[in-house]
């Protein structure tokens, strides 16, 4: 039984592929005999033909990786596309690290934990690009003895052994 014309047509009806049409096995013949689209309008109304449903696709998966990118997982090396500076750009990523840079010695100033000299010198430094972050400027500070604190300190260490 040839109904290679009549899925023709009811795909056309449907807006369908040929694939997606499904015939009643039980009503051949009736499906046989319908020769204009007219009568399978008429057997798609009564169930005989039917298109078939395609299902989409989920995105519970997706939502669930989401939530895990929103917490800050998923980030690794392995997920990572295009290059370092794709993703963040050179002259972007020397803004925001002189910035925290110059924001950071500011305070240092301010609150009277390093004098002038000091913030001059470290300013210029940070500038000329030596310190790759604030940390690193604390580190420096620290094995040079330019805070405030660690002169006093050291001095009087100096006067304590001078005393013995």
């Amino acid at each position: 039984m040839n109904l290679s014309n009549q899925r023709r047509m009811a795909a056309a009806i449907l807006k369908a592929s040929k694939k997606d049409i499904l015939f009643d096995s039980t009503r051949l013949s009736e499906i046989k005999d319908a020769i204009t689209k007219d009568d399978l309008r008429n057997l798609i109304k009564l169930g005989a033909i039917k298109k078939l449903h395609k299902g989409g696709y989920s995105r519970g998966r997706a939502r669930e990786i989401i939530k895990q990118k929103r917490k800050g997982r998923r980030k690794g090396p392995g997920s990572l596309k295009g290059s370092k500076f794709a993703r963040l750009k050179r002259k972007r990523r020397w803004i925001n690290k002189i910035r925290a840079q110059r924001e950071f010695l500011r305070s240092l100033k301010e609150k009277d934990i390093i004098n002038t000299q000091a913030y001059h010198q470290l300013y210029s430094m940070s500038k000329g690009g030596f310190f790759r972050s604030r940390s690193h400027i604390k580190l420096y500070m620290e094995e040079h003895g330019l805070l405030k604190n660690e002169k006093s300190k050291e001095n009087t260490a100096v006067q304590e052994k001078k005393g013995r």
